[in-house]
């Protein structure tokens, strides 16, 4: 069982209150993923900066849910999948892609398909991919600007899928009718 405290507003350090109430306006709830990371008020304000940034970036919904989920279920992230699929449903995301991401099918699309190969790529070669890589990428309609991107959304994947695995978080109630379990 896990050595971390689910912080609350009223148990977290003084530099976490404020960005729970964040939480806690943003979305209706206080996430695991945030309680435990409350304890350091710092790696908190660095991941809600850091998926600020993603929802500002230049992906749509889909793109977003493709490289967070690819993320996720390569890492083999128990919270961040379950979480991933209800916030995709929030945005409206079809059940297509997101079924397809969690179970390693094709995508509905040559487009999305060329961005969850190459945030694959990015994953596996730490970031040392190959022209082809890029030329793949770029080929299917995406830009340096997402080359980019992925990154980003990678770093901010890296802290919660991490975290998550190391603080055994608990899925949260309302994600945990998206359940999933690694094939692998």
């Amino acid at each position: 069982m896990t050595r971390f405290t689910l912080h609350d507003a009223q148990s977290a350090p003084e530099g976490s209150k404020p960005l729970l109430e964040k939480s806690q306006k943003g979305f209706g709830m206080i996430p695991g993923l945030h309680a435990v990371m409350a304890e350091s008020p710092q790696v908190l304000e660095g991941y809600q900066r850091l998926h600020q940034l993603v929802l500002d970036s230049s992906f749509n919904n889909d793109e977003k849910t493709v490289v967070w989920q690819t993320i996720n279920v390569e890492n083999a992230c128990h919270y961040c999948v379950p979480a991933h699929t209800g916030i995709a449903k929030m945005m409206e995301v079809s059940d297509d892609i997101i079924n397809a991401l969690r179970d390693e099918t094709p995508l509905p699309s040559d487009k999305l398909e060329a961005l969850r190969t190459f945030t694959l790529a990015v994953m596996k070669k730490q970031g040392n991919v190959g022209q082809e890589d890029l030329d793949a990428f770029l080929g299917a309609g995406y830009d340096n600007r997402q080359v980019l991107e992925v990154i980003l959304v990678l770093s901010q994947k890296v802290m919660s899928n991490y975290i998550n695995h190391i603080a055994e978080t608990p899925v949260d109630e309302p994600f945990k009718k998206f359940a999933w379990r690694n094939s692998r």
